[in-house]
């Protein structure tokens, strides 16, 4: 009787022990997002209805959620992941530095570099700092001007450390002639057709990158004569909605 008294509390207890792992799946909806900033109010309420509204007036972006709802459909990529080391009283404390690129191969771009204690870790942020630095690329033509823009309106230049890359204007058909991540840098831009050169430690895959970046964000740097139309000059958004800004907002925290 001891016996099968014994036997079956065991059984009771690695029941209840196995009944450890029924527990509630957890909840990954995504929560509702809060803006905190002037420009995130007025996107969630529908007051700025496109991203060129905030390039035209230079407004700062802070929200990568204002980025997910203009350009819905980004591409990430990820460049280049590197360890990298602190010397410390205690040792050498390595972290993981990673290099982003999203766009929508359509004319917008963004680079962002996150280090942190683990991979995935610094792959999202750098992919939260990309949408903050989103640029709009400008294309142009080679030759006769038919059809949609292919290439980049003229020759650019960008540089990073001792890398210097350069852009040029390719006839339609070409393609990208150019190393494997600054190729896939411009094809998330929407650069179909393109020659690049470049010099100095290419190698250095972060800088490279930074370098073609920079040369990418110049082709809206200067007006050439058919942007030369006069200008009508309008309230910022700011401005515009400062009775809707005025309001306060009541945080439920």
């Amino acid at each position: 009787m001891a016996d099968n008294a014994a036997a079956e509390g065991r059984g009771r207890g690695r029941g209840r022990r196995g009944d450890r792992g029924r527990r509630g799946r957890r909840d990954d909806t995504k929560e509702e997002w809060v803006p905190v900033t002037k420009l995130g109010r007025l996107v969630k309420d529908g007051r700025i209805n496109s991203i060129e509204e905030v390039y035209l007036f230079s407004l700062p972006v802070k929200e990568f959620q204002i980025i997910d709802k203009f350009l819905p459909g980004l591409k990430d990529e990820v460049m280049n992941i590197m360890p990298v080391q602190k010397q410390t009283t205690a040792g050498q404390r390595t972290r993981f530095k990673a290099c982003v690129v999203v766009g929508d191969s359509n004319g917008h771009v963004g680079l962002g570099v996150k280090c942190s204690k683990e991979v995935a870790t610094a792959i999202r942020g750098a992919i939260a700092l990309a949408k903050l630095n989103i640029i709009p690329v400008r294309r142009g033509y080679w030759g006769t001007v038919l059809g949609e823009p292919h290439t980049v309106p003229a020759k650019v230049t960008g540089k990073c450390g001792s890398v210097t890359s350069r852009l040029v204007p390719a006839p339609r058909g070409t393609g990208i002639v150019a190393a494997p991540k600054p190729k896939r840098l411009l094809q998330l831009a929407g650069i179909q057709d393109c020659y690049t050169t470049s010099r100095g430690s290419t190698k250095t895959l972060g800088n490279f990158v930074k370098a073609t970046f920079q040369a990418i964000s110049c082709t809206y740097g200067y007006l050439t004569p058919d942007l030369w139309e006069e200008s009508v000059f309008t309230k910022t958004p700011y401005q515009e909605h400062s009775d809707f800004l005025a309001k306060t907002v009541k945080r439920n925290y």
